[in-house]
């Protein structure tokens, strides 16, 4: 698999540590230092995924991260967040402004490599059979078109959202445990902290409105979507 990949991180033995691993993993890498500078980079061209660290010179990883988000050129651009682990409550707040994943420092190159390759075949993946609609009660989604709506309004959701959400319609009334939806959605093996995926149906939810309601939590498991009446 081979992709572009910007780095982001004013910590220039951390750059050149992953730049070597995804060159080595058959990537093409750009870097930046800063906010400003990754912002500029992405301005000039778009990469395949952006490797965010939290923790910038002139300003937050969670900022650049929302104005990724901002930017309908690159509303749906995979990230994966670098955060350290005493920085739980950071690393949740970066996952609701739109990162994909996180990795906690100190890291495995190897490791990153792997979630990198592993969010770019997620992004890359069909997502269904094509014209297999799925529907329940005004909310919408077309696998594909990659397109979801309520009530008629399009949303827009990222990659992991979309693929969150078509696993969980696709499977109604049958609770989904946090391990399982890590496999098959992230496609990471069961073990890895769930909190990613609360964190990302939390968000799933407010983006779809009411429709949120049709995603039921079951406490200590995982969640359900809503069974077809």
């Amino acid at each position: 698999m081979a992709g572009r990949i910007l780095i982001v991180d004013d910590e220039r033995d951390i750059l050149e540590v992953l730049r070597y691993n995804l060159e080595q993993a058959a990537f093409q890498v750009r870097t930046a230092i800063d906010g400003r500078t990754a912002l500029g980079e992405l301005a000039r061209e778009t990469p395949d995924l952006v490797v965010l660290d939290l923790m910038l010179p002139d300003m937050t990883g969670l900022e650049v991260c929302r104005r990724i988000r901002a930017d309908e050129k690159t509303a749906r651009l995979p990230i994966l967040m670098l955060t350290a682990k005493a920085e739980e409550v950071d690393r949740v707040v970066g996952l609701e402004v739109g990162a994909d994943d996180y990795v906690t420092k100190p890291f495995s190159p190897r490791e990153v490599v792997l979630r990198v390759q592993s969010i770019l075949r997620r992004s890359i993946e069909p997502t269904g059979g094509p014209g297999k609609i799925l529907a329940h009660e005004g909310l919408e989604l077309d696998p594909a078109r990659h397109r979801v709506t309520v009530d008629g309004q399009e949303i827009e959701l990222t990659t992991i959202e979309f693929k969150l959400l078509e696993d969980l319609m696709s499977r109604p009334g049958r609770v989904q445990p946090r391990d399982s939806l890590l496999e098959r959605v992230w496609g990471y093996r069961s073990g890895v902290e769930s909190r990613t995926v609360d964190t990302h149906v939390r968000r799933l939810r407010e983006k779809i409105g009411r429709a949120g309601d049709f995603i039921e939590t079951v406490r200590g498991i995982g969640y359900r979507f809503a069974e077809r009446k």
